[in-house]
This record gives C-alpha cells, structure tokens and sequence, in this order.
C-alpha cells in the first residue's frame, strides 16, 4: 500500500471538484446494496456507467479537472461491505496529478476511531460523512474523539446536508431519516472544534437558510454545490454565494448521478454567478482549503 501524496499542479487544471463518488470498485462490488443503487439511479434518472477510480481519474483529466472522491462507510446501518478505502487511496496515489483522497468511516463502528486514524496515516486529505445513510446525528457528543483526530490532523470533513435520493421512494424510505442531514446540527460541532475544517455539501434543501446561517457565523465552515443542477439552486443560496459567502462557497457535481458537464453547462446558461467569483468557487478556494496552494 502506498501513502498518498499529492502532484496536482494547480496551473494545469481548471476546476476542483469536492464531491465525486467511486461508486464500484474493480472486483464489480458497489458502494450500495442493489435495491438502494437501482432506487438511487432511478430518483436522480442516471442509467450511465459508474466507472472505477481509475475511470473516474480519466475522465477528469480529459476535463483538466481534479477530483476529490470517496465513498460512503455505512456498515452497521446497511449491512453491507463498503468499498475498500485502501483501494480507493491507493488509486488516488496513482492518480495523485488529478485525484484527493477522502476516507468514510461508520461513526457507529466500535473500531471507528482507529480506522480514522489509520487512514490518516495513509495520507487521506478528509473524511465524508452522510448523517442519513450512516444513521447518525453529528452533533452526539459519541462522535467527538473522531472529529478531534480529523481537527489535530488538520484535514476537512465533509457532510451530507439536506435532503438525498438514497431511499427516495422507497416504503418509508427504507427507514433512513431526513432530519438527521439537518445542516443546524453541524452549527455545535462547528463551535467545538473551532479548527475543524467542515464543507456542508449540497444546496440544503429544505434547510437552505440554516446552511446559510451556520455559514455566515462559523467560518470554519463551507458550502459545496454539488447535487442540484444549478437552475435549481434556492435564491438565498445564490444570493450568498456571490456576496456574503463567496469566499467559502465550492464546486462540486456528485458525479457519477450528476456530471461536471451538466453542472458547469446548466450555471452558464442560467447565469447565476458574477465573473468575479466564479474562480474562488471553481477552483481558488478548494486549493486554499485542501492545502494545495
């Protein structure tokens, strides 16, 4: 195993995006079990290929683009085997020119703290959390040793905020709860661990104004915009990027269900951005924050 090191070399890309899933690995093996996939794919309208990371690599470099992927640990609530976090840093290391390594930990695994420091160890740049499909609320005081190791150590979480098509229309939503991707909840965790690096992914829907407000009052906290096409963005969320957040405001797709494509192309038609930030939120501040520049 190698330990990732990075060689993005910022002038020969023009993006950052924060938020890509590695969504099967070469053995064929998924990050969901297949009756979420098949409900997932269906809610978002994304039969496309789910390429590996070694895909995932070429087709950012083909877009002069770097990615920061992950996928999503959530054994104790699905019962299923996640994808090897090894294979996806030890991906990144061969792709290290356009790909960053973030790791997922279960909170609710007993082991949950030495595997985040393991990973650590193996030159991940964050850690991804999905309060909702890992069953968990981020502001429990049980989840405070991990958060500290990721703030000691200098890197970013990045949770999933607002609402998500893993479940969508499934009976009862196949028992994932919505009110725990509550934005608000990252407002205590944010207060704790002042030095803690936090991107709240995604417009937040229908928590826009709570994302916008914990934004605005903690600073170490930012604001990705992947997930939504950018003709659906919420008003307030645009009206901050191009002024009170502008400085903590990312680019992000969540490729593979949304593309960068679709997402660049659907923000230049709906002109939703001045000149003058587009590129903080491409590429500027994600450099700043992932220690690239």
């Amino acid at each position: 195993m190698t330990r990732y090191e990075t060689a993005i070399d910022l002038a020969a890309i023009d993006a950052i995006d924060v938020h890509v899933h590695i969504e099967v690995d070469d053995h064929g093996h998924s990050s969901l079990p297949a009756d979420l996939q098949e409900a997932a794919s269906k809610y978002f309208r994304a039969d496309g290929p789910r390429p590996d990371i070694d895909g995932v690599a070429e087709y950012y470099r083909s877009r002069r683009m770097a990615a920061v992927v992950f996928t999503v640990d959530a054994t104790t609530n699905f019962g299923h085997a996640p994808l090897s976090m090894d294979e996806i840093v030890d991906g990144a290391a061969r792709h290290a020119d356009v790909l960053i390594p973030f790791g997922s930990v279960d909170p609710n695994r007993e082991d949950a703290l030495d595997e985040t420091l393991r990973l650590i160890d193996r030159g991940v740049r964050g850690f991804k959390f999905h309060p909702t499909v890992q069953a968990f609320r981020p502001d429990d005081e049980r989840f405070a040793a991990q958060y500290k190791a990721i703030e000691d150590a200098g890197l970013v979480a990045l949770f999933h905020t607002g609402q998500t098509g893993i479940g969508a229309g499934m009976p009862g939503g196949r028992g994932m709860r919505l009110s725990l991707s509550n934005p608000m909840y990252l407002d205590a965790v944010a207060a704790d661990f002042p030095d803690l690096q936090i991107i709240m992914a995604h417009p937040s829907v229908p928590w826009q104004d709570e994302a916008l407000s914990v934004a605005t009052h903690k600073h170490n906290t930012w604001i990705d915009l992947s997930g939504w096409s950018p003709k659906y963005f919420p008003k307030e969320l645009v009206r901050y990027a191009n002024s009170l957040s502008k400085d903590r405001v990312l680019f992000g797709s969540d490729f593979p269900l949304l593309t960068p494509d679709r997402g660049i192309g659907d923000a230049e038609k709906a002109g939703l951005f001045k000149p003058e930030v587009l590129p903080g939120i491409m590429k500027d501040h994600a450099a700043r924050l992932l220690g690239l520049s």
